[in-house]
């Protein structure tokens, strides 16, 4: 069965494409699953894990804000005590995405899936990105929202996501050799991104099989 990571920068439609290729697929969508397990294998509230998540990028942000400078100038192995603390959240996420893999079929959308899962090879990796004027179009259509709220959450949403992959696995997430395909997926529609994917999916599955 397919297994497929979704990496996508604000307003590129990775929230959209996700679940509609999954649907397609017919694996399980991992984005919103993924902190309810957290919360469950932790044994804290809901609440506390979506906000350690890394869709709770405000969240992760001031905590990347306030401790950078401090993480500097502690060696690899002695992070400050709430880096220690995001890790453990971190740990799980990666198992909750390790499992779902080891099963062979699924759709994860961002958490680094493409990093985490870079060794495996059935997972087809791909990156969702387009110029970002017509990102920010974009989102105001999916989101209702005004460009001044676009470029807020733009602004908000890359910065805490390259961060997060950069501060936990040092690597950018941006990087294109990270994935097997590359969309731009604001100059295609969502359809058509969810056809592409579904054939690379297929093609890479019967090729690694």
């Amino acid at each position: 069965m397919p297994l497929v990571t979704i990496s996508a920068s604000y307003g590129a439609g990775g929230s959209q494409i996700g679940p509609q290729l999954a649907r397609r697929l017919g694996v399980p969508f991992l984005d919103r699953a993924i902190p309810v397990a957290v919360a469950e294998r932790l044994a804290v509230p809901l609440s506390e894990a979506i906000a350690h998540d890394e869709a709770g990028r405000s969240a992760f942000e001031r905590l990347l804000e306030r401790f950078a400078p401090a993480a500097q100038a502690f060696s690899a192995s002695t992070p400050p005590p709430e880096l220690l603390d995001e890790r453990s959240y971190l740990t799980v996420t990666e198992e909750v995405i390790r499992e779902h893999a080891a099963r062979g079929d699924a759709v994860v959308l961002g958490r680094a899936a493409a990093v985490v899962l870079r060794d495996v090879p059935n997972a087809l990796h791909v990156r969702l990105d387009g110029p970002r004027d017509r990102r920010l179009e974009h989102a105001m259509r999916l989101e209702g929202i005004d460009r001044e709220t676009a470029e807020r959450h733009a602004r908000e949403t890359d910065r805490a996501r390259e961060a997060y992959v950069r501060q936990f696995y040092d690597v950018d997430a941006r990087d294109l050799s990270l994935y097997h395909l590359v969309l731009d997926s604001t100059a295609l529609a969502l359809e058509t991104c969810v056809d592409l994917i579904a054939v690379a999916a297929a093609a890479h599955a019967e090729r690694t099989s």
